[in-house]
């Protein structure tokens, strides 16, 4: 994977990227953001996962000592920035086209002590996706500390986005015989503050042991295609006032229910959680 340059404009097609993604199914622009603005989005994950750890199914375990939380997009002040940034919109459109949907927002966060998921996806693959090689939906991460070894960097098995799956626990989990091909292509990534990536979620990944002393917040931002149905798995919201206040080119990809008040996501109880254990 390499990791590119912002485009000049939003209607730039992001060639390089698309070859990654479909090559490696995995893409990265970095310095996309100021560092400034990611400490604000790691003071916002705090926040909200403070409130989440406070209430019943606010917070999902990935494994032990690993965290999933959804939140709103009110939730996070540079929500906008981030829906709007010239890089995320032109892998959209190019990806999923015109009429992309942002069906997700939320975060992982590994805790020291976080240990080796097992390899996984994060859904099963989609029959577009199994009989005519297009990925229908992409997941962005940013991560809003300096990645180093001792912090469990994400580790993911290049090109791995189109093994089939047939035989894939719940469409997710391959068998254990199947490790060591994975274990064979594995790439960490350090990202560091302000890059941001894009990746199927098919692609073949896992977190490694956290070691640190420092959690590895990542925020991530889940798009689809039209009808691509992921949406279905999420809770976001907005109200109508923060709807009509941002952007237009935020407003036209929110499919999410518009509501008079919002209330705290409960996270869903899903296989993934109970396959890679408690946190």
């Amino acid at each position: 994977m390499t990791a590119h340059a912002t485009p000049t404009t939003q209607d730039e097609t992001p060639v390089e990227a698309l070859g990654d993604l479909y090559r490696d199914g995995i893409t990265a622009c970095r310095g996309a953001f100021d560092v400034d603005w990611v400490d604000q989005v790691g003071e916002d994950i705090d926040a909200a996962f403070r409130e989440a750890r406070s209430r019943p199914d606010g917070a999902v375990g990935r494994g032990p000592n690993r965290w999933y939380v959804e939140i709103h997009p009110e939730q996070l002040r540079g929500f906008a920035d981030l829906v709007t940034h010239p890089w995320v919109v032109a892998v959209c459109r190019a990806v999923l086209g015109p009429d992309y949907e942002i069906v997700e927002l939320g975060f992982d966060i590994p805790l020291p002590g976080a240990v080796m998921q097992p390899w996984h996806r994060d859904f099963p693959m989609p029959e577009e996706t199994r009989r005519q090689r297009r990925l229908t939906s992409l997941a962005f991460n940013l991560t809003t500390v300096d990645t180093v070894e001792e912090m469990g960097p994400f580790e993911i098995a290049p090109g791995t986005q189109w093994d089939d799956g047939i035989d894939f626990d719940h469409g997710m989990f391959p068998p254990k015989e199947r490790y060591p091909r994975y274990a064979h292509r594995a790439v960490r990534k350090y990202p560091r503050r302000g890059d941001i990536s894009a990746r199927s979620a098919l692609t073949v990944h896992r977190g490694t042991p956290n070691v640190s002393t420092l959690a590895r917040p990542v925020l991530v931002l889940g798009v689809d295609a039209p009808g691509a149905g992921n949406a279905e798995r999420h809770d976001m919201a907005v109200t109508r006032e923060y709807r009509d206040g941002r952007p237009e080119l935020a407003r036209a990809h929110l499919p999410c229910p518009v509501v008079e008040r919002l209330t705290p996501i409960r996270q869903k109880h899903t296989i993934e959680g109970l396959v890679m254990g408690a946190a």
